[in-house]
């Protein structure tokens, strides 16, 4: 993988690509997201997984991420375990998502918190970071001091 970060950076690729042999597979994707995005993401999981419920069931921080990605439209499989008596979640990984695809993940979470009552942690809202980070630190939940901005109708396929 080259990320295209600088003029050497292109022209290595740009090398590479003369190179390759004819039916070579070439993928371009949108910069990655950042790690404060991805701390951010998780913080906000935390705090729904430890105050809300789904249909009268607790989740995990991580089966409230597989929940969110798939209301966002990510695609998710569920394949059968090894025993056959279960599924398993394929395709619920949040590592490959570009730095605007987390942005709206993260906007996701915070639409539904505002809705379901959950109190984020202020303290995990990111700065906007040099790569371009949109932050979403001015999205509030009604318990911290009201909405801003008004996604409640943006997601209704994730109203409980």
């Amino acid at each position: 993988m080259i990320v295209l970060s600088n003029d050497a950076q292109r022209a290595k690729a740009i090398g590479l690509a003369r190179k390759a042999p004819v039916g070579t597979r070439v993928e371009f994707k949108a910069a990655q997201r950042s790690l404060s995005q991805n701390s951010h993401m998780w913080a906000l999981l935390t705090d729904v997984a430890q105050q809300a419920t789904h249909r009268g069931q607790k989740y995990t921080a991580d089966q409230w991420k597989v929940i969110f990605l798939h209301a966002l439209g990510r695609e998710i499989q569920f394949l059968p375990a090894l025993e056959g008596s279960e599924f398993v979640p394929y395709g619920q990984s949040s590592s490959d998502l570009s730095k605007h695809e987390m942005s709206d993940l993260i906007d996701l979470i915070m639409a539904w918190g505002a809705q379901n009552n959950i109190d984020f942690n202020p303290g995990a809202s990111p700065a906007p970071d040099a790569g371009g980070e949109r932050s979403t630190s001015h999205l509030r939940t009604p318990a911290a001091g009201g909405v801003a901005r008004s996604p409640s109708a943006s997601y209704p396929e994730i109203r409980q």
